[in-house]
């Protein structure tokens, strides 16, 4: 069986198991989130009472936006002292330095906002301890924010008149209590049998091939990835991530942390059907996205099996596709469905290098995260992203018809689309904008290794993956520069909180209006057409914004490629 044939299998296996895994993971963080699930009350009811919270009192969503700032101000502050007093901090058999002030303000932004962008290679920059206490505890608390924020927006479009859309604490501690807590458990454990490594000892000290020793990094890698995948964090334990054998050591392996990516975000479209009080919204907003995910996994994997365009005259034999940059226990079909999948679960880890992909094949996950993550993108964002352009498609519907636009009974109103404008259009604009900047001056050249198209990709890949919170990289991008650092840490503060903002305003303003009956002139909005309606809002709204320089990019390389 051919390498593509194979992918082909693996593909399809992974996709009915997306399927059946949705409902009961969604409907079971549905009953987390509205309560219903009692006999788990009592895990929770400690820490409200160390913490000092009343978990019955809710907030209107001014005070939970604030609580969620607050909070993830206090992660960032965090993660940026451990890294900045490494060397005096447990764990750190290699006696590694602290981080330099601007990677570390870098890596504590990425973090802090799930995007894990990473300027450094782990094993030789951080200790055992930023790893674990640092980057590990963050992956964990960003997706529980993006989880809250969601959950947050579903109340506020099925609740009536109430104003109050949730508590965000009791939010933030029971996505990552009963949720990312537990899958992460089992995950860890699972792929720790497969061969990622678990320990806390210093390095190790093999043989090497001249009569010498290597040493090779360890540490508590198992755990560390299991969050990475399901909390849609991405950050590798080791600078090649999950390429690296102690990461991802097996096909199996390899089979489910892809699994892992997309797993919380599917499951999330039947908890909001669930809880919207119709299942069929959840399918609808599924079908949607998975109607674009499925045509860029095939075709990022065509685009891999061709082979590399340079060598096409060669009549070299390239009947296992693309192989620079991959490895040959996943092969490049496997590679490239990885890829496609990483980055349209806004998760940004990797298990090859998509610097050395084919113009085409690396224009997908450039193409992925530019629709604004949201197929099926990261843990509670990705949804909650949908949902914006949900009540843009409704808005542009209801315009056809001539009534004022509606979605579930709520009336959409001038301010409404005020917020989800805002919501779309400011990840674009720091995107080019910055690319801009940096393709017209010299510190951000000096960081692009190729000349021409090629650079121009990095460099808007790199802001691209920022400014949408997904962290993978071209890696032809030396990005551990002043410059860079802070320039993409602006890229991913903007592109996390100019958007919860605009949706927590949305939930709030939803929350305080009735719902209204049906009538004729209702817009239905589970049903195939609008499906179809939303899909094309996202591709135009999405993607229509980066066209021009998408083709200065990977299309104009594919056609210098080829030529």
């Amino acid at each position: 069986m051919s390498s593509y044939l194979s992918a082909l299998w693996q593909f399809g296996i992974f996709f009915w198991l997306v399927v059946l895994l949705t409902k009961p993971l969604g409907l079971y963080m549905a009953g987390v989130y509205s309560g219903k699930l009692s006999f788990l009350s009592k895990g929770e009811s400690w820490i409200y009472r160390l913490m000092g919270i009343d978990p019955a009192e809710e907030m209107e969503w001014k005070h939970y936006a604030l609580s969620l700032l607050y909070f993830s101000l206090g992660g960032f502050l965090l993660l940026y002292a451990i890294l900045r007093m490494q060397h005096m901090l447990p764990f750190n058999p290699q006696q590694l330095p602290d981080v330099a002030p601007a990677l570390a303000f870098n890596t504590a932004v990425s973090f802090m906002t799930n995007s894990s962008w990473q300027s450094y290679g782990g094993e030789t920059t951080l200790s055992n301890f930023s790893q674990m206490m640092g980057i590990t505890v963050q992956s964990f608390l960003s997706g529980a924010v993006g989880m809250a924020v969601l959950v947050a927006l579903i109340r506020g479009l099925v609740r009536r008149q109430e104003g109050v859309i949730g508590n965000f604490w009791v939010d933030i501690v029971r996505g990552g209590l009963y949720i990312l807590l537990p899958l992460s458990l089992v995950l860890a454990i699972v792929i720790g049998s497969q061969g990622a490594i678990e320990t806390l000892h210093p390095t190790l000290t093999v043989p090497g091939l001249e009569n010498g020793t290597q040493q090779i990094a360890v540490g508590p890698v198992a755990s560390q990835v299991a969050i990475k995948q399901l909390g849609s964090d991405g950050g590798g334990f080791f600078n090649t991530s999950g390429a690296h054998p102690f990461e991802n050591p097996t096909p199996l392996s390899n089979f489910l942390e892809m699994l892992a990516l997309i797993l919380i975000p599917s499951a999330l479209c039947l908890t909001f059907g669930e809880m919207a009080g119709d299942r069929r919204q959840g399918w609808a907003i599924w079908s949607a996205m998975m109607l674009i995910l499925l045509p860029m996994v095939l075709f990022c994997m065509w685009a891999e099996m061709q082979g590399n365009p340079h060598f096409l005259h060669l009549l070299l034999d390239q009947s296992a596709g693309n192989m620079e940059g991959k490895e040959t226990r996943f092969g490049a079909a496997a590679s490239a469905m990885w890829t496609a999948v990483t980055t349209g679960s806004g998760d940004g880890a990797n298990n090859s290098m998509f610097d050395s992909m084919t113009p085409l094949g690396g224009m997908v996950p450039m193409l992925l995260m530019q629709m604004g993550e949201v197929v099926f993108g990261g843990v509670g964002s990705g949804l909650y992203g949908m949902l914006v352009f949900v009540i843009i498609a409704v808005f542009i519907a209801g315009l056809m018809v001539g009534r004022t636009p509606e979605y579930l009974g709520k009336k959409i109103q001038p301010f409404e689309i005020k917020m989800a404008s805002i919501a779309i259009l400011v990840t674009p604009m720091a995107v080019l904008f910055c690319t801009a900047i940096a393709v017209m001056t010299a510190p951000g050249q000096a960081g692009a290794f190729n000349p021409g198209a090629q650079g121009f990709s990095e460099i808007l890949y790199a802001f691209t993956s920022a400014g949408n919170n997904n962290g993978s990289a071209f890696a032809g991008l030396y990005a551990n520069t002043m410059f860079y650092n802070t320039a993409l840490a602006i890229c991913m503060l903007v592109g996390r909180f100019f958007i919860i903002i605009p949706v927590l305003a949305i939930a709030g303003s939803f929350s305080r209006g009735n719902i209204a009956p049906k009538s004729i002139g209702t817009l239905p909005t589970h049903t195939p057409l609008f499906v179809m309606v939303l899909v094309g809002t996202v591709i135009l709204v999405g993607v229509l914004t980066y066209i021009p320089a998408v083709a200065l990019g990977p299309v104009a390389e594919h056609f210098q490629a080829i030529h």
